[in-house]
């Protein structure tokens, strides 16, 4: 599934903005966002977990790679709802 270049663009300059490194990656596991965006807008912002581990028991991330994930959902919100000019 191929989610929207233009949300993708407005969680990349978050990312920017905030100074957090970023990279847009392929998803190979399935997740409820594919099935939205058949519907609707949709993309995924992953934060990194240690060790790389993802979708397995042993799969940590730290508090603050978790708070800055939220903070681009918020930058993203905001920006598809007005809220930044």
């Amino acid at each position: 599934m191929v989610f929207n270049a233009e949300l993708a663009d407005v969680i990349e300059a978050s990312a920017k903005r905030r100074g957090l490194s970023y990279k847009r990656m392929t998803s190979g596991a399935g997740h409820d966002a594919q099935m939205i965006a058949r519907i609707a807008p949709a993309a995924m912002i992953f934060v990194p977990s240690r060790g790389g581990i993802s979708h397995n028991p042993r799969e940590h991330t730290d508090d603050d790679q978790l708070v800055r994930g939220t903070e681009v959902l918020l930058d993203v919100i905001a920006q598809r709802f007005g809220m930044y000019r």
